[in-house]
């Protein structure tokens, strides 16, 4: 285990405009999307599509903040974030080309994007030189075409976070020194802690977000809640143990992620309930069984949905690739070939969740 750094004591005044000037300037070039799709068309082309009429999420909302239990906008307003998560970007890099993005982030109006990098089954620990700039990668790409993005240390196995501590500093420690400046980045410190106390979580959290914060102080920071971000009711608990006991730190939020096809009830109140108390970010939610299988189930889906969206709770969906289950939104080959936008290469979970995103 490496020594936990001593937290740094905050920036000066002036440093802090220089940084936050700088942020705002990396927004507004997110512009350049935009920009160029307003090119004029040459003599003979075929017309130019419409351009957007408003900045990109990420020119528009500038620096994200957590302003009591809501995410906030670089003029305190309250938003919320709907997107796409990536599937392993060890077996799914195919997935998340500059076509594939264009088509996320102009086609379905993406606001974010989740870059999942396992830790496990074949993911960073195996090459954490190359996972890192692999997610790099896949970060700048959503920043070039004004998304946010949600970068994901996507622990399963170990269940505690704490048995990779040292992996994921240094995992932190590169990504934060490279987007200390950016304002559209999201830390998700543990994907789905499973089997462990959160009282072990908390004290996790507690160690990795003062490696960030020594080299990105202003992002938001997301983290996972015990029992496969259930907020414990997947091992028989609840939110009150977060409510009684929060993590020692400002700027995060608490992850809550659902199946609707398995999760009823209880973690539909559970959410309502949570997100009175706690700001929560549900990083990641299906249509479908809590392994991403099986027949849809849109009815619970929109039920979830329309408490979001009320209550302003910002979400990315599992997952943007052509893995076989009903729950990646591409039909099987789609990344084997060239077509991205429109419906006609998404399963149907894919043609649901592309409509919501767009409204």
């Amino acid at each position: 285990m490496h020594q936990r750094p001593t937290p740094p004591t905050g920036p000066t005044v002036t440093t802090g405009r220089r940084r936050m000037a700088r942020k705002a300037l990396l927004a507004a070039s997110a512009l350049g999307v935009v920009t160029a799709l307003m090119a004029p068309v040459r003599a003979g082309a075929a017309p130019a599509p419409a351009a957007p009429t408003a900045a990109t999420p990420l020119a528009a909302n500038g620096q994200l903040s957590v302003c009591g239990r809501q995410l906030c906008n670089a003029s305190g307003q309250a938003v919320a974030l709907n997107g796409m998560s990536t599937h392993g970007t060890q077996w799914y890099a195919q997935c998340v080309t500059d076509g594939s993005l264009d088509a996320l982030a102009q086609d379905w109006r993406s606001d974010v994007l989740r870059v999942s990098t396992y830790v496990q089954e074949g993911g960073y620990e195996t090459d954490p030189a190359g996972f890192t700039t692999r997610a790099q990668k896949f970060v700048d790409a959503a920043h070039a075409r004004g998304m946010y993005a949600v970068i994901d240390w996507h622990m399963l196995t170990p269940g505690d976070p704490n048995a990779k501590l040292a992996r994921a500093k240094t995992f932190f420690t590169a990504m934060a020194k490279k987007y200390k400046n950016h304002p559209g980045v999201l830390y998700e410190i543990a994907n789905e802690p499973s089997g462990v106390s959160w009282s072990a979580i908390k004290s996790y959290a507690e160690q990795i977000i003062p490696v960030i914060r020594a080299e990105d102080p202003d992002a938001v920071v997301l983290v996972g809640t015990r029992a496969w971000s259930s907020f414990g009711v997947s091992e028989g608990s609840d939110e009150s143990e977060v409510v009684n006991n929060p993590v020692n730190a400002s700027n995060i939020m608490y992850t809550f992620h659902f199946y609707a096809a398995s999760h009823r009830e209880e973690y539909l109140n559970t959410l309502d309930r949570a997100s009175d108390r706690l700001p929560v970010f549900v990083t990641e939610f299906g249509t479908q069984n809590y392994a991403g299988e099986g027949a849809n189930d849109f009815a619970m889906s929109q039920r979830y949905l329309d408490l979001m969206k009320r209550k302003k709770i910002s979400w990315t969906n599992w997952n943007y690739s052509d893995d076989h289950r009903s729950g990646a939104v591409f039909k099987t080959g789609t990344c084997n070939g060239g077509t991205w936008a429109g419906t006609g290469v998404l399963k149907e979970a894919g043609v649901w969740i592309r409509d919501r995103i767009r409204q």
